[in-house]
């Protein structure tokens, strides 16, 4: 069964992060730079929250919040859903879609060492699924 080391190996293993103390703006004009939809939250070297896309309509937007002057650490999504790189995709892919979340910090004992999302989770799948129609056609075709 395919790991979540699988699509890091395939994806690589930057990860964007910010310091908890950092404004909502700056942090999200880092996600727009980037072309991210979401940062790790750090304090001391520590993983303390996510801060994404949602957060930004669901806690700023919507509360009225100036992004300005509010900073990730009131608006962040905390305790952070976390995997290991030999966590199977196909239970992180469900996990990931029972907590409705869309990014997932991969933890290498106590560090971060990558973070997979569910558009890597659906490439790799399209990846794997394109490798066994390949297979089957050869297959299927070297029969004749």
């Amino acid at each position: 069964m395919p790991t979540v080391n699988d699509i890091l190996t395939a994806k690589g293993d930057e990860v964007v992060s910010v310091v908890a103390a950092e404004s909502v703006l700056n942090a999200a004009r880092l996600m727009n730079e980037r072309g991210i939809g979401g940062v790790l939250v750090m304090e001391e070297g520590e993983l303390v929250g996510i801060f994404t896309e949602r957060d930004i309509l669901r806690r700023v937007v919507a509360e009225r919040r100036d992004p300005a002057t509010t900073t990730l650490r009131e608006v962040m999504t905390a305790p952070v859903i976390r995997c290991r790189p030999d966590a199977k995709v196909v239970e992180c892919r469900a996990l990931m879609s029972q907590k409705r979340i869309r990014h997932m910090p991969v933890m290498c004992e106590d560090e971060v060492c990558g973070i997979i999302t569910t558009g890597d989770i659906m490439a790799h799948q399209v990846e794997e699924q394109q490798d066994t129609i390949e297979h089957l056609n050869r297959y299927v075709f070297d029969l004749r």
